[in-house]
């Protein structure tokens, strides 16, 4: 499995909104993007206007680091969108969308992307009553998420629903929160549309910028 080892602030740095890969650190003044907003680099400060080329490029990246999407499963993800029914770039967000790790992040269990891919690899997430440690899965309508019945997984799971809720994340409409305290689970009730789109990103990114680049 491929993943992002390097500093993650200057990503949101980089592409110059929060990207809420650290989890409680970025809804604080600890969030670097608070303190110096500027692109990382010794230069980031003398960095002019984008070129069309750039501006193209920076939408794909933010769009794929926002979900730690590396470059490879993007392309494949593009790809299973353009042969999809239906407007492209809303089939793209909506695959974004469908990923196990988004899933157990938007349905609260975990306070951001990478706790949630951690949870699901160390095995504290059922799928559809069966234990799953692939993030990058794709859900469809009826899978049921659930956390898995261990001392550790529901103690994580607690957590992340009271820091979730402590910073107003909300449960998106596609998804639906059907276990208890207890037991916390949560089914898909249907595929996710542009509008079910993390609102942290939906109007941050132009999906036809997006579909430009990757055509070219």
């Amino acid at each position: 499995m491929g993943r992002y080892l390097d500093p993650v602030c200057k990503l949101c740095r980089r592409e110059q909104i929060k990207l809420f890969l650290k989890g409680e650190r970025c809804f604080g003044n600890k969030c670097p993007m608070e303190r110096d907003a500027l692109p990382p680099g010794m230069h980031g400060a003398r960095r002019g206007k984008h070129s069309e080329y750039g501006l193209r490029l920076r939408q794909k990246q933010r769009l794929k680091r926002f979900y730690g999407v590396l470059e490879a499963q993007f392309r494949r993800y593009f790809k299973m969108a353009s042969r999809s029914v239906g407007n492209t770039g809303e089939q793209l967000l909506s695959i974004m969308e469908r990923r196990l790790d988004n899933v157990v992040h938007r349905l609260g269990f975990a306070i951001s992307r990478n706790a949630a891919r951690q949870m699901i690899v160390h095995g504290h997430i059922l799928l559809n009553g069966r234990k799953c440690d692939i993030p990058s899965i794709l859900l469809k309508p009826g899978d049921v998420v659930k956390v898995r019945p261990r001392d550790i997984s529901l103690k994580l799971a607690r957590e992340g629903l009271q820091k979730t809720g402590q910073f107003g994340l909300h449960v998106p409409d596609f998804l639906e929160l059907t276990g208890t305290a207890d037991e916390p689970e949560g089914r898909m009730t249907r595929l996710p549309t542009r509008q079910d789109v993390d609102d942290r990103i939906r109007d941050k990114v132009n999906e036809q910028l997006i579909i430009e680049i990757v055509t070219r």
